[in-house]
């Protein structure tokens, strides 16, 4: 039987890390052939019990200036799995994970990474019934991006696809499975699934983390072609914004046509994703609150993109 080795990047939370690892530990599969490798920037991780689940459990401590994309490649470069299984620290995973994901694996040749629908409970707040319908638009079928929180490979096909972009603060995933779509299929499948522990509940909280996510929007872009399906979640954040300041100053000034041209070009492209989601989730959520969502969304990812041109933005 097959080798996994899971690798976890970790800093802080400690109890979202716990429900992980118990995570892997119920599977559907023999621990014995299971190595979780958990690489950290929180020193003090060495003072916590970690549990003890018939699961190999190796930790590292690296520095706080190290990517999430460097702890990542170092993990793998400390595992002896043939197989690798990428999470975050905030992931708990559906008990037949490991197994679907090597049958899904194994079904089709072509296939280079798969990776398990996201779920949530029908209690979660709006915010998270949003994030867990956008992670689902597709499922069950070949993909073009896939989230770093939850990806299962071979570790030939990790060397082959070339590692994870280690000067990239953000959008390291994209990046990453971006040049793996290149040579192979990306399947996302609804035969396993996993809760995000850490999903975005509040907007407040929302909108700074999406200004951190945004600042390595355009070094993403460095070395590769943009497909055109790609355009306008580049173009569409900075338009919004810059219309919507510029709404704002003409109407302070009493300009009260470009008031207007100004607010509908910013307001077409809201109204326009905010149907399509909430054609998708509407038996979930409201259609004001998916509208909130993207006035919340797009202003703070245009943000992070011009703030990351000058510096590197951190969050905690």
């Amino acid at each position: 039987m097959a080798l996994i080795s899971f690798i976890i990047p970790h800093k802080g939370r400690f109890e979202m890390l716990l429900e992980t690892i118990g995570s892997v530990g119920q599977q559907n599969f023999d621990l014995a052939n299971i190595e979780i490798i958990v690489v950290s920037q929180t020193p003090s991780i060495s003072e916590v019990t970690l549990p003890s689940l018939g699961v190999e459990i190796k930790t590292f401590i690296r520095p706080e200036c190290e990517t999430i994309s460097a702890l990542r490649n170092f993990g793998v470069k400390n595992s002896t799995g043939e197989f690798l299984a990428f999470l975050d620290a905030d992931i708990f995973l559906s008990n037949n994970w490991v197994e679907s994901m090597l049958s899904e694996l194994s079904t089709n040749p072509n296939r280079i990474i798969t990776s398990a629908v996201q779920i949530c409970k029908q209690s979660s707040p709006p915010l998270e019934k949003i994030r867990t319908h956008l992670s689902n638009v597709e499922v069950d079928k070949n993909v073009s991006f896939l989230p770093g929180r939850n990806l299962f490979m071979s570790k030939q096909s990790f060397y082959k696809i070339g590692e994870f972009p280690e000067h990239l603060v953000t959008c390291e995933d994209y990046f990453f499975t971006d040049k793996a779509a290149k040579i192979g299929e990306l399947f996302y499948s609804s035969a396993a699934s996993y809760t995000h522990l850490g999903e975005d509940k509040q907007f407040a909280a929302m909108f700074s983390k999406e200004v951190w996510r945004g600042q390595s929007n355009l070094r993403s872009l460095e070395g590769r072609k943009i497909p055109i399906r790609e355009w306008p979640s580049i173009i569409v954040p900075p338009v919004i914004l810059i219309c919507l300041l510029v709404s704002l100053l003409s109407l302070i000034l009493g300009f009260t046509g470009v008031f207007v041209t100004s607010l509908l070009l910013a307001l077409i492209p809201l109204c326009a994703y905010t149907i399509r989601l909430w054609r998708i989730a509407k038996a979930d959520v409201s259609f004001l609150n998916i509208l909130l969502f993207y006035i919340t969304y797009f202003p703070a990812r245009a943000l992070g993109t011009f703030l990351g041109l000058f510096k590197t933005i951190t969050v905690k």
